[in-house]
């Protein structure tokens, strides 16, 4: 690969001059291996950070068990309170890669949630902690939710427009494996002295010890092992430099807007259930012990992303999306069949392997929307380019520019369902007693992203748009 001298501070083999994905050649010779290089470290760097983002879906769940008393309302609040600040950071960090350089940012951003892990430790051994000392380490943890932004970002300038739906698929659904992650270690860690020498075991009610510290402690090693992979493993792509200046235009497009809310619906669906589920289920089912299920949600919701951008490069995004959300309609509607009713009846089993399609479908249709985004804007942005006389090679760098910063603000507006989601829970079950008036919303809500992606994408787009996509 050619690749020029770099600046004194940086060294050669970090820094990338010479980096052109869409010719063969190169690809084949060299591109292929670095890019996957970084994707590979970039994916457990990214499951570290949603690890994080969703410690208090746990942490929660145990906080009145080891001596706090906060009230439902308050718990799911401090479930949903990571996804504000996570939602809210994705749009500048959206915005990090070009200026700062993927290897370092990556290695920054994920050093600095050893801070929140460290704090939300001490903070559960002592019960006079303060309701918002914990809101505060809650906004904290969300900045693991705010690297999916820059980390997406960032593989995406790594990879050939062909490309894109699988690596991206891998990236996003590997990282949103963390959730999964989580809630199947911190159940395991929180039962043993991991970290007996630094910290004291609470006692339960029924006399049963835990270390609700160690939920929090476990990730710390890691993230120190993932800080070190990437700033000596990853590379910064000079080709990806931009300014925010030259970021912004991307804001004036309509289809920004239009994915914002696409996105929404399936991300935001897969991010708010993962953050609420065990929470919701707590209420309905208070005889189930759901720590013991809960990761299985995130789990298959996080395969099926990868297999959403995979599936989306073979048939297209826009077909893969429009029934990915028929059947999350279809299935938001089959789960009010599966809830208690006053307090009496419901069925665990199907209102479980309910949530498991909706998870499933959350998860597909991420990956989905996410493919469509980096095709939509990769061709929008390049035929207007060349539509001002910009070279093929001109057109081809502000097509990037522009796909990895609609990408990074798209996914912020997604994190907001994980807020909205657990809140909406919470609201309807003070008010109602039930979650089925947070269930009809949603319900309503993928109804009409089906109509938009229909009339939007899938029937007024020329068919030729959408047979490309297709046969890719």
């Amino acid at each position: 690969m050619s690749q020029t001298s770099a600046p004194s501070t940086e060294k050669p083999s970090r820094l990338l001059q010479d980096w052109r994905p869409e010719d063969p050649a190169f690809w084949e010779k060299t591109g292929h291996k670095v890019a996957s290089r970084n994707l590979w470290i970039s994916v457990p760097c990214l499951l570290l950070g949603f690890c994080v983002w969703m410690l208090f879906s746990l942490v929660s769940v145990n906080l009145n068990k080891v001596g706090f008393n906060f009230t439902t309302d308050q718990l799911f609040m401090l479930t949903a309170i990571p996804s504000v600040s996570g939602a809210l950071l994705r749009v500048p960090y959206s915005f990090m890669i070009p200026l700062f350089g993927g290897r370092r940012w990556t290695a920054l951003s994920t050093i600095f949630l050893v801070l929140p892990c460290i704090w939300l430790g001490f903070a559960v051994q002592d019960v006079s902690t303060s309701y918002n000392t914990f809101l505060v380490i809650a906004l904290l943890c969300g900045f693991g939710g705010a690297n999916f932004a820059s980390s997406m970002s960032n593989i995406s300038f790594f990879f050939p427009k062909s490309k894109q739906g699988g690596a991206l698929g891998i990236n996003g659904g590997l990282g949103n494996l963390g959730v999964s992650v989580m809630q199947l270690v911190a159940p395991l860690v929180i039962s043993l002295g991991v970290f007996a020498a630094f910290s004291d075991k609470q006692t339960l009610a029924n006399g049963a010890d835990m270390w609700l510290q160690n939920a929090a402690w476990v990730w710390v090693p890691f993230l120190v092992i993932g800080t070190i992979a990437a700033w000596f493993g990853m590379n910064d792509l000079a080709t990806s430099k931009a300014s925010i200046r030259q970021q912004l235009p991307v804001l004036k497009r309509g289809h920004l807007w239009i994915m914002s809310v696409l996105y929404l619906a399936t991300f935001g669906s897969f991010i708010g259930f993962s953050a609420g589920f065990a929470m919701l289920t707590k209420t309905q089912f208070p005889d189930v012990n759901i720590i013991q299920y809960a990761f299985f949600g995130p789990f298959i919701g996080a395969l099926a992303r990868s297999g959403g951008g995979m599936l989306s490069d073979r048939l297209g995004g826009i077909r893969v999306t429009l029934v990915n959300y028929i059947v999350m309609a279809v299935f938001a509607g089959l789960l009010f069949l599966t809830l208690p009713v006053g307090g009496v009846g419901g069925n665990f089993p199907a209102f479980f392997a309910v949530f498991m399609v909706l998870f499933l479908t959350a998860g597909l249709g991420s990956g989905s929307t996410y493919q469509m985004i980096a095709v939509i804007f990769r061709k929008l942005t390049t035929d207007q380019a060349k539509a001002r006389g910009a070279t093929d090679d001109e057109a081809l760098r502000e097509a990037v520019t522009d796909t990895a910063a609609a990408l990074g603000f798209i996914s912020s507006i997604g994190a907001i369902g994980g807020f909205f989601i657990p809140k909406a829970f919470g609201t309807s079950l003070a008010l109602t007693g039930s979650p089925a008036g947070a269930m009809k919303v949603f319900l309503v809500f993928y109804v009409v992203c089906a109509l938009i992606t229909w009339l939007v994408y899938w029937r007024k787009l020329n068919k030729g748009f959408a047979t490309k996509q297709a046969r890719k």
